[in-house]
C-alpha cells in the first residue's frame, strides 16, 4: 500500500525534506486526517470516467486520494515551491497534471473546451484567503461543471446555503450560489485536523450545478444588483435600500409601485426575502424601466 500524504508524520517529513516554510498568506494549512480525505472523496462521488480540477493541493494530501479515484486530476498550484516538489511527492501516479497558475487567473473555459465531453468536477481544500472569490468565479462564469465539493470555513459553508430564516449567515452570496447551485454541508471538520491548526473549524460544502437556475429572471444583471443593493444596507427597509443604494439608482416612487404591484410590504427588510421573491421584485422592476 502506498504511503498515505495526510498524516502528521509524513507531512512533516515531507516539509522537512524540503525545507518549506508554511505562508500564511497563502492560507497553507494541511489537511493530516486520512478519515476527513476520504468523508471528501465521498461527498465528491468520483468514477474512473471522470476529470477532476483540484485547487491548491498543497502538497498533495488531498491529490493522491483523487488520482486512485478518477480518471485524471489536473492540479492547479500557485506556490512555486510546492509545485516543484508535486511530481515527485505523488511520483506513483501518472494521472496527475500539475498546472502553475493562480486559480483567480487562470483560463477554465479553455481545460474544459479541451476536455470536450469528459464529466468534470472540481474537488479541493480551498485557501482561506480565496475561498468566496473562487467560488463565485466557478459559478458565474457558468463552466462546464457537474459538481463542486471544496472545504471552506465553516462560518462560510454557513453562509452559502442559508435561507431567510438563518439571520445573518443569509446574504448576497447565499443567493448567488443557490441560483447556480444546490449546495448542501457534507460535514463538519475540526480544526484539530490541520497543520498548522487554524483558529476556526471548517465544512466540506458540495454544490451539484444547476443545469437551469430555480428562478426565471428577465435581467440577471438587475436580479442580483436588487440582491446587493438589499443586503447592502441591510438594517434598512427594501424601500430604502432600493432607493438609496448607488449600484441600482432607483427612483424611490418607481420602488413603491413594484413592491405594491408583486406585495411586498415597504418596511420590510431584505433579508426577509427569498430568492424567489428577489426575482419576482427584480422582474417587476425590470417591466416597470422598460
Amino acid at each position: 500500500m502506498k504511503k498515505r500524504i495526510a498524516s502528521p508524520s509524513v507531512t512533516k517529513e515531507i516539509l522537512d525534506k524540503n525545507g518549506i516554510r508554511l505562508k500564511k498568506s497563502l492560507g497553507q494549512n494541511f489537511l493530516v486526517d486520512r478519515n476527513i480525505i476520504d468523508q471528501i472523496i465521498s461527498g465528491a462521488r468520483l468514477s474512473k470516467d471522470e476529470h477532476v480540477i483540484e485547487i491548491g493541493p498543497g502538497i498533495g494530501s488531498l491529490t493522491q486520494r483523487l488520482a486512485e479515484e478518477a480518471e485524471k486530476v489536473w492540479a492547479i498550484e500557485l506556490d512555486d515551491k510546492l509545485i516543484s516538489i508535486l511530481p515527485e511527492t505523488l511520483n506513483d501516479y501518472d494521472n496527475i497534471k500539475y498546472i502553475h497558475a493562480d486559480a483567480l487567473e487562470y483560463d477554465f473555459e479553455e481545460l474544459l473546451t479541451d476536455l470536450n465531453d469528459k464529466k468534470v468536477k472540481v474537488v479541493a481544500n480551498l485557501p482561506y484567503y480565496v475561498t468566496t472569490p473562487i467560488i463565485m468565479r466557478l459559478l458565474e462564469e457558468r463552466l462546464d461543471l457537474d459538481r463542486v465539493v471544496v472545504m471552506v470555513q465553516k462560518e462560510v459553508a454557513e453562509r452559502l446555503v442559508a435561507t431567510p430564516e438563518d439571520g445573518k449567515s443569509y446574504g448576497s452570496p447565499s443567493l448567488t450560489v443557490q441560483y447556480y447551485s444546490e449546495p448542501n454541508i457534507e460535514t463538519i471538520v475540526p480544526r484539530t485536523v490541520f497543520m498548522p491548526r487554524p483558529k476556526v473549524d471548517s465544512a466540506v460544502i458540495s454544490m451539484d450545478i444547476r443545469k437551469e437556475p430555480p428562478v426565471e429572471v428577465e435581467d440577471e444583471d438587475l436580479f442580483f444588483s436588487v440582491i446587493k443593493a438589499a443586503f447592502q444596507l441591510r438594517r434598512k427597509t427594501i424601500r430604502n435600500s432600493l432607493s438609496k443604494a448607488t449600484n441600482v439608482n432607483l427612483d424611490r416612487d418607481l420602488v413603491d409601485e413594484a413592491l405594491e404591484e408583486v406585495g411586498i410590504e415597504s418596511r420590510r427588510r431584505g433579508e426577509k426575502l427569498d430568492i424567489k421573491k428577489f426575482a419576482t421584485l427584480s422582474n417587476t422592476l425590470f417591466k416597470l424601466l422598460n
